[in-house]
């Protein structure tokens, strides 16, 4: 493939029982992007369901591992070697639980904040520095524990904003692909 080549993984967890899960806004986000690039995920031999198309005038493949948060970095190296995409062209959109519910921050590199699906990531791709698009889910209220609150839903009042904050977030990555990190952070760092 060409250097053009961008690759964006959405992470959650498969199956119906976490769709609607805090853990699975990478996945929410991926699936706004899938239809805007007009195209349905199939299964790939790298354990993931993958949409190659395009997305910001360029062209990309969508990827959503098809494993547990926790091992997903396994599929996205098998995709990185698969399309031949370095590093800082692979956009990973995750929740993250230091930012308010809905806020969209975007970065290159970083630790994994405790953050299972990057820690398996950056042990697989050995490097840190793939792009992010972190999608905002809060803390846990309480003393609830942070693990148990990402395997929950969104709440009603979130719910009612959760489509128009996923797509927000989806209009991030094509910002980042199509303007860069810098661009896109002015856009969506300023909200």
């Amino acid at each position: 493939m060409s250097a053009d080549l961008w690759l964006v993984v959405g992470l959650g967890n498969p199956g119906p029982s976490y769709a609607g899960n805090r853990h699975n806004a990478g996945f929410m986000v991926l699936d706004v992007l899938a239809a805007r690039a007009g195209g349905r995920f199939k299964s790939h031999r790298a354990r993931a369901d993958v949409l190659e198309g395009r997305l910001a005038g360029t062209r990309a493949v969508l990827a959503k591992p098809r494993s547990f948060m926790n091992e997903s970095g396994g599929p996205v190296k098998g995709l990185c070697d698969f399309y031949k995409v370095p590093v800082e062209r692979l956009v990973v959109v995750h929740d993250e639980l230091d930012i308010p519910f809905g806020a969209v921050r975007l970065k290159q590199g970083g630790g994994d904040n405790g953050h299972n699906g990057l820690r398996s990531l950056t042990k697989s791709l050995g490097s840190r520095e793939y792009q992010r698009v972190r999608f905002g889910v809060g803390r846990p209220p309480g003393r609830m524990d942070a693990a148990a609150f990402v395997l929950k839903d969104f709440s009603a009042a979130e719910r009612k904003d959760l489509a128009l904050e996923v797509d927000r977030a989806a209009d991030a990555v094509e910002a980042l692909m199509a303007d860069g990190l810098a661009a896109a952070q002015n856009v969506f760092h300023a909200g």
